[in-house]
């Protein structure tokens, strides 16, 4: 029999459901977790369903405080779930430092169980290790104490962030070049000055179009300075706080730590990786920054380099003048609500999939919910909440509410994402496709029976490789000609398109370089904690990025990977080099060729964690992944 999906309170009923929910399912992890000390099986498979037992309950309350915490619009809500996340970190802590349990998992004869069960066992004692378990009791004591603080310490770097929308105020003319619908959206207040702030929905189209530079330079700086000051001591607290811990488990620093468990290995590799991709994009950068600068000096003639505050603008009108891409025709042809349906049309074609929606209870009126059908059968359940508001998550991810078990829960996920609500950029439609593509990994690898290896449980630096592919059909004219038509109905041309897509290329090496400023600055301030965060910004900045540091801005405290991803941020090059090379196999000529589809999705997304990342893509590829197609397109 199919499960229900999960029922979700009504507003009126939502901070009991809180309560309910997550500490209901930690009770229940509790008294499984004692059941199990007080009576251990002595069969390897009945210690591993116990296990199960208890980190579905975890996952569950995990899952409930999280998207609670970053979504709901009551204050009092969000605080709530932080403190039942608190909770759920505690008991987690507690149970990776739970010598009893661990002496009753590490001594069970695995050698009958199947290969899932072997690869579950291997990864809770490994899990026991890297909490600390075989340490003595004080240092045991004291990874429980710095568990806590890391995630006290992250959910206020967090929390300054969605707190710490910044706004700047200017006259109409100061607006010059935006769009007209984003003017009207943006009338002036009693005293004559538009407020724009920093969300996405306000600053990045100003960014993009406003040809005043002053405006830009303005916005530039306030969105750089996004929870300044107070996330600096946050971060250098959370940084120390990380160091001592890896210590204390024999790591050199936390980048070491954390890489031992991703593809990558170990921390001297990610700084390897990112000095190939900057060496890799260097010729590139540097030739179309130059096309920027002469574009700039035509309009300053003394201008003798240009920084972030003029790269968008200048971007732009490189590519209207040089590629005749205007992006402000072009987002005529994506209006909102035609992008959110042509995007579940093209994947339910894609994957086999339908999307129904469903009239549920949600946390906000914008959020939208859908079940998941295959073959007419309810798999899953997904909720789109795509637009801005106060206190909700600033950025763009996906957040698990279930974790799909075998027979016993369907998989669900979130979607939050801060688009306007009217005509979108191209660029914010490949974000949602990107987005919505971790989604799909959720609930398509949400059919198992261990709840470790459900939806998107791989290595944490190939999670974005599904996602980046997925990118690709939001760039194919005929995957574009099923949902983008104007206010008059004409679909975007296919010319268009292409011009789209050679104009997306200029670019592309700068903007290779930019991601390894920020791979590198998140991996070296997690190698040796610097006494100066902003310096080891212009440090880092300096080394990698080709355009200059903007003085007296501080990136690092509105740069909220630096709490989820921590010395990881290389993942999305590492994962975007694997997502080139699966692309491959499929026939542009052909985007929904079905025979490749099917193979993709049964052996990378419906494998979740089953199998290790490189396996995946190998069966899928027939051949071990390699750097060549990425090599490739770079150099195109």
């Amino acid at each position: 029999m199919t499960p229900e999906p999960l029922r979700l309170p009504d507003a009126a009923d939502t901070l009991t459901w809180i309560g309910t929910r997550c500490d209901g399912e930690l009770a229940r992890a509790r008294e499984l977790a004692a059941g199990l000390r007080a009576t251990p099986p002595t069969d390897a498979l009945d210690v591993l369903n116990a296990w199960n037992d208890i980190e579905i309950a975890v996952a569950n309350a995990a899952a409930a405080a999280s998207v609670y915490s970053q979504t709901n619009p009551d204050q009092a809500v969000r605080d709530a779930a932080d403190q039942a996340m608190q909770r759920v970190d505690a008991f987690h802590t507690d149970l990776g430092l739970d010598r009893e349990l661990y002496d009753i998992v590490s001594t069970v004869d695995g050698s009958g169980l199947d290969a899932d069960a072997s690869r579950l066992l291997a990864r809770i004692l490994r899990d026991f290790r890297r909490a600390g378990v075989d340490r003595d009791q004080a240092t045991r004591e004291r990874l429980r104490e710095l568990a806590q603080q890391e995630l006290l310490a992250g959910q206020e770097f967090s929390k300054n962030i969605r707190a710490g929308v910044r706004t700047i105020r200017v006259r109409p003319d100061e607006l010059a070049g935006m769009p007209d619908d984003w003017m009207r959206a943006h009338e002036p207040g009693d005293d004559g000055l538009v407020a724009v702030t920093t969300d996405y929905p306000d600053s990045v189209p100003l960014a993009t179009f406003c040809s005043v530079a002053s405006t830009r330079r303005a916005m530039t700086a306030q969105r750089l300075n996004i929870a300044w000051p107070a996330n600096n001591a946050v971060l250098q607290r959370l940084l120390t706080l990380r160091t001592e811990h890896a210590r204390l488990l024999g790591y050199a620093n936390w980048a070491d730590y954390d890489a031992e468990v991703k593809m990558i290995g170990d921390g001297a590799a990610i700084g390897v990786f990112i000095d190939k991709i900057a060496d890799a994009a260097a010729e590139s950068a540097q030739r179309d920054k130059a096309v920027l600068l002469r574009r700039l000096q035509h309009d300053v003639p003394d201008a003798s380099d240009i920084d972030t505050a003029d790269v968008n603008y200048y971007s732009e009108l490189v590519r209207k003048e040089d590629y005749a891409v205007d992006a402000q025709l072009t987002r005529t042809f994506f209006a909102f609500e035609k992008v959110r349906q042509g995007l579940l049309d093209v994947t339910g074609r894609l994957f086999g999939l339908s999307w129904q929606r469903v009239d549920a209870p949600r946390w906000h009126e914008d959020v939208a919910s859908y079940d998941v059908l295959r073959d007419g059968e309810r798999i899953g359940r997904i909720h789109l909440d795509l637009h801005p508001r106060e206190g909700k998550y600033k950025h763009a991810a996906q957040f698990d509410l279930a974790s799909g078990v075998r027979g016993r829960q369907l998989p669900e996920g979130v979607l939050v994402c801060n688009f306007g609500t009217g005509l979108m950029e191209h660029s914010q439609v490949v974000t949602l496709f990107h987005e919505f593509g971790h989604l799909i990994h959720h609930v398509l690898g949400g059919d198992q029976e261990w709840v470790r290896f459900s939806g998107v449980a791989t290595e944490w630096d190939f999670v974005e490789a599904p996602s980046q592919m997925l990118e690709e059909w939001a760039w194919d004219a005929a995957v574009l000609a099923t949902f983008a038509t104007d206010d008059s109905g004409r679909t975007i041309p296919a010319d268009l398109v292409e011009r789209m897509r050679a104009a997306d290329d200029f670019g592309k090496g700068f903007h290779a370089r930019t991601q390894m400023f920020y791979a590198a600055l998140s991996l070296g301030i997690h190698e040796s904690v610097p006494a100066d965060l902003t310096e080891a910004v212009r440090a880092a900045q300096a080394a990698y990025s080709v355009f200059p540091y903007i003085d007296d801005t501080h990136f690092h405290c509105a740069f909220g990977h630096l709490d989820g991803y921590g010395s990881g941020y290389y993942t999305y090059m590492w994962s975007l080099v694997i997502a080139k090379d699966m692309f491959s196999a499929f026939d542009r000529a052909d985007m929904f060729a079905p025979q490749v589809a099917a193979r993709y999705r049964d052996r990378v997304l419906a494998r979740g964690g089953t199998g290790d990342a490189a396996d995946l893509v190998a069966d899928f590829l027939g051949r071990p992944y390699t750097f060549d197609a990425y090599a490739a397109w770079l150099a195109e």
